[in-house]
């Protein structure tokens, strides 16, 4: 019988324009799974260079990687400092 290998499939190697991020937050934040949204501006990140995010957020590039991994458990402000980093915002839709 063969054996089959697998890898673990990481977003943030596939994020590679703004309206495939867009889309991607976008269609998480509908999940509403805050768990899920987290990583998912972790994967962002990692996209767009983790170690330049957490400059811009003023704290390291560990402990970044640990809030917005899929165990992490961020402060809202940490989520909004990141977003903003990142170059987005929150904001309501009219639906």
């Amino acid at each position: 019988m063969k054996s089959v290998k697998t890898t673990i499939w990481d977003p943030s190697e596939y994020l590679q324009s703004e309206e495939e991020i867009i889309a991607y937050l976008n269609d998480v934040f509908l999940t509403n799974d805050t768990q899920l949204i987290i990583t998912a501006i972790g994967d962002v990140a990692r996209a767009k260079g983790m170690t330049k995010i957490a400059e811009k957020v003023e704290c390291s590039r560990e402990s970044l990687y640990k809030s917005l991994s899929q165990t992490g458990n961020p402060s809202f402000n940490t989520i909004i400092n990141v977003m903003s980093a990142l170059g987005y915002q929150l904001k309501p839709s009219l639906a």
